[in-house]
């Protein structure tokens, strides 16, 4: 007879197996894509550079000699992921340590109980302008990958309301996701875009923010309704019993028994936030990025321990345990870009659009339109750059566009929402996943609560396609 300890070690065994770490799902699909190598046929299109754009020339698609990837080449691409990803990688790392040193002051845990003291039996009070703040920068392209830095924010509120992690990155992450998916005026995206389909730039802008405003609506329905019923009933959360499965949020009770902002504190988060706010302006005129971020928050680190009068080697200390704490969420971006440098070092991508291609070639406008929606959204799944997918697939849908009579604008836009939908719900995305491993969400309790969403927003890109159809949307 089995013992309960037996028992016990065997369940754990099983869940492990149905649900693995995201390091290992991530090595998963990097088997399956190195498998594929020696498998699905090789071949790449022509590509010219226009401008600063390198463009696939559609038509162009030959067969290549197979480049499979051997043992070497698998290992090795974990590691160059982790070079390209590097920008990312140490924002994450650098976002723990400033907020490390920020918190240590009290001043966030204080500021967020006062809001959460004002906001109280007002939820939707607090989801709103949160949401519509993050979505603002999302859809204008200003915060994108950075808002990871935001997540801990989010998980802390959440916290203090009582509800999970869950709702806590969602009010920061999908916040801004809504206003990406939906971008009115990103140039990594619909700028970008519109300059390979040589329409107008900003073109169509009025039916955008239509899109936009519906996106973001949607999000904040599904936000409150979400966090409603897990306030009333903590066991409906999708994470279970353990609703915050880390630490990530959690601040001394010393310090959370204080109400009142002291004079120090305020000169903090002013401080921080003008910082922040800096970025913003900065990314619009000299388009700062991670990077630039990244020394940001050394310079608020530095900047709000000076003010609250720590020396010199606490800031230090302080600012490395914050970076220990995200280093497991920090280098899943390199497992996760990894992918597409397995993907492209075995030529397996031009195969995949090529076939996308011939498949809508014999479709009908709406139908055409649809099916560009859905190819492009899977094929998000191996390229989770925005502006990547842009530059490989536009150029080949747009003439496809013209064959079936289909507004340039609306295949434009069906990219757009393929690549946006998808975001969420990306296991290759190293955004995404960075957030889950911060966070200690699992992959798949993420799924259950996001797929619902993601089904909303993909009902709200075919209607809107179907309108973009019917109404000849343009210019042309």
């Amino acid at each position: 007879m089995q013992s309960t300890a037996t028992k016990l070690d065997n369940n754990v065994k099983k869940k492990g197996f149905l649900r693995p770490d995201a390091y290992v799902l991530l090595f998963y699909v990097l088997i399956i894509c190195a498998i594929a190598t020696y498998i699905v046929p090789s071949g790449a299109f022509d590509r010219v550079k226009k401008d600063d754009i390198t463009m696939t020339v559609p038509g162009s698609y030959h067969a290549v000699e197979a480049s499979p990837i051997n043992l070497v080449e698998f290992f090795t691409a974990i590691q160059t992921g982790m070079v390209k990803g590097a920008p990312l990688i140490f924002l994450i790392l650098f976002t723990g340590g400033a907020l490390a040193v920020v918190d240590k002051t009290g001043a966030i845990d204080t500021f967020l109980r006062n809001i959460i003291i004002k906001c109280k039996d007002r939820l939707l009070l607090l989801i709103i302008p949160v949401c519509l703040m993050f979505s603002v920068l999302g859809t204008t392209g200003i915060i994108v990958n950075s808002v990871i830095a935001f997540i801990p924010l989010g998980v802390m509120i959440a916290r203090r309301l009582k509800i999970d992690a869950v709702f806590g990155v969602s009010l920061i992450y999908l916040g801004t996701y809504a206003g990406w998916n939906a971008s009115i005026i990103s140039p990594q995206t619909v700028g970008l875009s519109q300059r390979i389909a040589e329409l107008p730039l900003l073109s169509g802008i009025g039916f955008r923010i239509v899109i936009y405003l519906a996106f973001l609506i949607a999000t904040i329905v599904y936000l409150y309704l979400y966090a409603r019923k897990v306030q009333k009933n903590s066991t409906k959360s999708v994470l279970g019993l353990e609703i915050f499965p880390n630490s990530l949020g959690e601040s001394n009770e010393e310090v959370n028994n204080q109400v009142r902002l002291s004079a120090q504190q305020k000169l903090i988060l002013a401080f921080a936030s003008l910082s922040l706010v800096g970025f913003i302006i900065c990314t619009l005129i000299f388009k700062w990025s991670e990077n630039e971020m990244a020394g940001l928050f050394i310079f608020i680190a530095i900047g709000s321990g000076l003010i609250a009068r720590m020396g010199a080697n606490e800031i230090a200390k302080t600012f490395m345990q914050g970076c220990q704490k995200l280093v497991y969420g920090a280098l899943i971006v390199g497992m996760a870009r990894a992918v597409v440098i397995i993907l492209e070092d075995g030529q397996l991508l031009d195969t995949i659009v090529n076939g996308l291609a011939t498949l809508l070639t014999p479709l009908s406008p709406m139908t055409g339109a649809i099916g560009m929606f859905i190819g492009s959204a899977a094929l998000h799944f191996l390229i989770s750059s925005g502006s990547g997918e842009a530059a490989m697939l536009v150029p080949i849908l747009v003439p496809l566009a013209d064959l079936l009579d289909i507004t340039r604008q609306v295949a434009v836009q069906s990219v757009l929402f393929g690549e946006g939908v998808v975001n969420c719900i990306n296991p290759t995305s190293g955004v995404l996943m960075a957030i889950l491993a911060v966070s200690g969400i699992s992959y798949g309790k993420w799924l259950r609560f996001m797929v619902p969403l993601a089904g909303i927003w993909s009902i709200l890109s075919v209607i809107f396609l179907i309108i973009g159809v019917l109404m000849n949307w343009g210019p042309f």
